[in-house]
């Protein structure tokens, strides 16, 4: 069955654009697919049809028709994959940068999903026809290591882990500024941004508990330091959110406090998930897998001078 989604416009939004508001209210759905569902007239303000480009009024009631994703659009891909290791059981994937994980509205192809689903047909099922075998996710321009169960006994054993905070997640990433001290945590709940629907936020309400740790390995003179991180918990961009709130935002982030014109014309923030632990679901074995800098990221560092 679709789904009914319903607005009413306050003050606060009136005189936004149409699509660029739904954009903000309806993050699990792309720009893209909201503009096909406009040329679709599957959207309507006050019951009738509108552009992309109509300024909305204090009063306004907006209606969304978003039909359930096909099954069918998670198809195999013949795309590369890092594969750090696999067996019976479970796979670990070194993701590049600007992929995304799994398919949704205006990503229905080249996803993680759309190549794992080419490498092997056994996946879990536990996630969907959509998630298959997807027990965690890292943002689209963040690199590194991800787990992905082959069986259901894996996901639910992996995924009770998670929830306990037994499974070890270490990222690496280049801060903006001069990071003291040398070791913290930081312990901020995090929830959606009260104005900004595509954030995510510090918030006491509707939020969730996060706690971050970090380490400094190293400063450099042109005012940025190299950090470690490792996530207690896993909230949605609870790094990126933490870094931001603290005034040390991640380097080329476009969403939290990163350079808005990035002096490392990478495509996204540099934070890169660099090693994970866990106990294997069969043989209770410790696993520990660790995955290096993409190389566009240790030529940015390479080409910065450390603090003497």
């Amino acid at each position: 069955m679709n789904q009914i989604r319903h607005f009413l416009i306050t003050d606060l939004n009136c005189g936004q654009r149409l699509d660029l508001f739904l954009a903000k209210e309806n993050t699990d759905l792309s720009r893209a697919f909201i503009k096909k569902l406009l040329q679709k007239q599957k959207i309507t303000v006050n019951g009738a049809f509108n552009k992309p480009s109509y300024k909305l009024n204090t009063g306004d009631q907006i209606t969304l028709d978003v039909p359930e994703p096909e099954p069918s659009t998670a198809q195999p891909e013949d795309i590369a994959l890092d594969i750090v290791y696999e067996d019976a059981d479970l796979l670990v994937v070194n993701k590049p940068a600007g992929m995304v994980v799994h398919p949704a509205p205006g990503h229905p192809s080249g996803t993680l999903v759309n190549a794992l689903l080419f490498h092997t047909k056994d996946l879990s099922g536990i996630n969907g026809v959509l998630r298959p075998g997807i027990l965690h996710r890292i943002d689209k321009d963040t690199s590194g290591l991800l787990m992905v169960a082959k069986n259901d006994h894996a996901h639910l054993f992996l995924s009770e882990q998670l929830k306990a905070y037994h499974i070890d997640r270490f990222y690496i990433a280049l801060v903006k500024g001069i990071v003291n001290p040398n070791k913290g945590t930081i312990d901020m709940p995090i929830g959606r941004h009260p104005k900004n629907r595509l954030k995510m936020a510090v918030v006491k309400e509707h939020s969730k508990h996060a706690v971050t740790h970090f380490e400094v390995l190293e400063r450099y003179s042109q005012k940025y330091t190299l950090m470690r991180f490792q996530l207690e918990t896993g909230r949605t961009h609870q790094i990126r959110v933490h870094m931001e709130k603290i005034g040390h935002p991640i380097a080329g982030d476009p969403v939290y406090g990163g350079d808005k014109k990035n002096p490392f014309k990478t495509s996204g923030q540099l934070l890169h998930a660099q090693s994970l632990t866990f106990l294997h679901p069969v043989s209770q074995e410790k696993m520990h897998f660790e995955a290096p800098l993409p190389k566009t990221f240790e030529a940015i560092i390479a080409k910065l001078t450390p603090f003497s």
